[in-house]
């Protein structure tokens, strides 16, 4: 190793030991030995062996179908503790590093600045990265990359709101101007595991993410936020499709995908049965020691995880080397389970509904218990990437402590040994020959970058767009008008919104576009309305002969489209749909929900009004908090969350006694400290994690919300009263029971 004159250091001698490393394991292609019962379904490996393997072996412990096989594009020493990654226009891949993440099972040395930003090379074409450069260190745990154009990159870290931008200027890989693209200091849960990821560059141009609040637009070196009427959705990591449609994972609420029925900008929405009770088991190869909850979440006789309980790094696959039927499958990681689903998309007039692609077995499952596949994404080359963490322990230190299940299962099997290594995967399948050809579209002119958005690679047609967005050419604009009109059906979708992202939609091509024989052609049309309305009057007149189109899809995103126009025209729109498609759920059911909520967000304002000016303050901040975090577990309506038909994952917050108490100290003690076991009677999936590393006004913020809201009439919380309960209960580490709960007297005076 050595070092720069910039303090970053540069990997040459490690690099070219995994370059080797690597040439030899992309040479391995033997299928992974499984054993098989009489009907053909795939033994539980009840007794596995917990030690770290090399690249090789791990290899050889995972099982994907015929066919199919898994190549190492990177591993220790080049990355350690990776969890998402990203390429620029030139196909160098940036890696994301936790290196700080669970080094021991207490968590330890986790808000050290020492995670890194890598940038990985592979300078020869065989799909193997042989040469690494340290981008950016001294971080905060980064979560989200987001490549731009000029050597920029927006980074997220953990425990802010802000997004950074770091730019290499000089192209030697290394960032050496770094700045705040957007500055957000707001409030910020100290919960690791409740932190914003993903920031893609979705189909309409803007960046989406969980958890903030917001979506962005990128202005210069600035990042613009858009406030989301209702919040986002999702945990760790979303996925979007050809079509802009956005996909989100719940690992609290033990939800594999939801809010894809409609974009997060027009408020939440889901069908209860947007996946049927078969999707919610999971399928491991290896029985599962380390589950959080325990024996609740484990199928008998073979103890191995039954339902997902971590589900993340979600992807639709939208490459083209890879076989045709894989295109637009949502594939989920699952790391406790050591495997990754793949589900068939359906669109079923309007409804959008998803599957298991097999019965009662996975696409990809391991036997090795480091095997923690955290992200998924389609690459340059056209294959799927799975980022694998090669980590010990996966679950957050709230839930290993002295008194919890996890911590002496961790220990039993030494997981908490496996530290700072991690692979990254390529999906491959023997049918396809793989091209050495890398991309260089940053050098590429305008022009060329316009022909990208015929290739059949979603990664080369969201790049050439971004790039032509951010590059403001309006050169190509006669081009684009063009390839709208006579492009193949993607080709017109992203040259629609490219020339919207240049602010160069007219009138003449948006009528046609809307008259196109393709229904995702006019139902992107349609979407791009809203922002075309704002600039040209006649837009809704052309948008109003919609209102009759033969497909479902394109009559709901009309409606979408309108629901903040606030005319009489667009209000005339969705009365009209409304009332001449009775028996469409799409259109019935998100404007019902909408209608609902507004009403519901009227009468909290009202309520607002009458409270003291800090009680108002708090109810607004404990909000934000809720629709962040605690909607997850307890659903949107404070009604709770049923997954698959199954039991609620966390106890309803509407009408609970226990949240409307005249004395909020038991609810401040759940809080602060979390509560495990059966709730006056009922045990739900998941524990209540201890939020007390958070201040006092966030506490009765949250608190002084959901006490005032979802129907309940309890009093506001005040940050005096959370002191009240520390003092009263300092040196208290462990999670609550109920019973202890309901034993306990009141330290308020109510």
């Amino acid at each position: 190793m050595k070092k720069n004159y910039k303090g970053i250091l540069i990997v040459v001698s490690a690099a070219a030991v995994l370059f080797y490393t690597c040439k030899s394991v992309q040479k391995y292609v033997a299928q992974y030995p499984v054993q098989r019962d009489a009907s053909g379904r795939i033994l539980v490996d009840m007794h596995p062996d917990p030690t770290p393997k090399s690249p090789i072996e791990e290899m050889k412990r995972i099982y994907v179908p015929p066919g199919y096989h898994l190549q190492l594009v990177a591993s220790e020493p080049m990355v350690s503790q990776p969890v998402a990654i990203a390429w620029d226009g030139d196909g160098r891949m940036y890696v994301a590093e936790l290196n700080t993440y669970m080094l021991d099972v207490n968590g330890s040395h986790e808000h050290e600045r020492t995670c890194k930003i890598k940038l990985l090379e592979d300078t020869n074409g065989d799909g193997v990265m042989d040469k690494m450069t340290v981008f950016a260190d001294s971080l905060m745990l980064p979560r989200t990359l987001q490549p731009l154009d000029h050597g920029r990159l927006l980074v997220s870290q953990t425990w802010t709101n802000s997004v950074f931008c770091f730019q290499d200027t000089n192209g030697d890989g290394v960032a050496d101007k770094k700045w705040l693209a957007y500055e957000n200091n707001g409030t910020n849960t100290n919960n690791l595991e409740h932190q914003k990821s993903g920031l893609i560059w979705n189909l309409d141009n803007r960046l989406y993410l969980t958890y903030d609040p917001v979506r962005y637009t990128v202005k210069g070196d600035k990042v613009i936020p858009d406030t989301l009427i209702e919040g986002t959705a999702g945990q760790w990591g979303m996925g979007n499709d050809d079509y802009g449609r956005l996909f989100y994972s719940s690992a609290g609420g033990e939800d594999p995908a939801y809010m894809y029925q409609q974009n997060v900008h027009y408020g939440q929405f889901d069908f209860n049965d947007r996946y049927d009770a078969d999707f919610v088991p999971v399928w491991p190869i290896v029985t599962t020691p380390d589950v959080q909850g325990g024996f609740g979440r484990l199928r008998f006789p073979d103890s191995t995880l039954n339902h997902f309980t971590a589900s993340n790094g979600q992807s639709i696959y939208r490459g083209d080397k890879l076989p045709a039927d894989m295109r637009g499958d949502l594939f989920i990681c699952e790391p406790v389970g050591r495997l990754i689903r793949r589900a068939k998309v359906n669109d079923n007039n309007g409804k959008i509904t998803i599957r298991n692609a097999y019965d009662k077995s996975e696409f990809l499952a391991s036997t090795d218990l480091n095997f923690r596949p955290v992200n998924t994404i389609t690459g340059p080359d056209g294959c799927m990437y799975i980022v694998d963490m090669y980590h010990g322990i996966i679950q957050e230190s709230e839930w290993t402590k002295a008194d919890s299940y996890l911590r002496p299962k961790i220990q039993q099997k030494g997981l908490q040994n496996n530290v700072g290594r991690g692979r990254i995967f390529r999906l491959v399948h023997d049918d396809f020959k793989l091209d050495k050809e890398k991309p260089h579209l940053l050098e590429e002119t305008s022009a060329q970058l316009v022909d990208h958005l015929n290739s059949m690679n979603g990664w080369y047609r969201d790049n050439a767009q971004k790039l032509l967005v951010l590059r403001g050419d309006k050169s190509v604009v006669p081009a684009l008008r063009t390839l709208a009109v006579n492009g193949g059906q993607l080709a017109r979708i992203h040259a629609l919104w490219t020339m919207n992202g240049l602010d160069a939609m007219d009138e003449e091509t948006f009528a046609i576009a809307l008259k196109d024989k393709d229904p995702e052609v006019r139902k992107t049309t349609v979407w791009i309305g809203e922002d075309f309305m704002k600039k040209d009057s006649h837009a809704i007149d052309l948008l109003e002969k919609m209102n009759n189109d033969p497909s479902a899809d394109v009559r709901f995103q009309l409606l979408l489209t309108m629901r903040f126009v606030n005319s009489d025209k667009s209000k005339a729109i969705i009365a009209g749909l409304i009332k001449n498609y009775p028996d469409d759920p799409a259109l019935q059911g998100s404007q019902r929900v909408y209608e609902n909520k507004i009403r519901a967000r009227a009468e909290q304002l009202a309520r607002e009004k009458m409270m003291s000016e800090q009680g108002a303050r708090l109810v607004t901040q404990g909000a934000v908090i809720f629709k962040q975090l605690c909607f997850t577990c307890h659903g949107n309506d404070g009604k709770g969350i049923r997954t698959g038909g199954q039991a609620f994952t966390a106890p309803p917050l509407a009408g609970n006694p226990d949240v409307n108490g005249n004395s909020p100290d038991r609810i401040i003690r759940v809080l602060l400290y979390g509560l495990q076991g059966p709730i006056r009677g009922t045990t739900y999936n998941d524990a209540m994690p201890a939020l007390g590393s958070n201040t006092n006004e966030y506490i009765a913020s949250v608190l002084s919300y959901i006490r005032s809201d979802f129907g309940n009439k309890g009093n506001i919380v005040l940050p005096t009263d959370v002191q009240k309960v520390r003092d009263a209960t300092a040196g208290r580490t462990k999670s609550y029971t109920m019973d202890e709960l309901m034993n306990t007297r009141s330290v308020l005076g109510r």
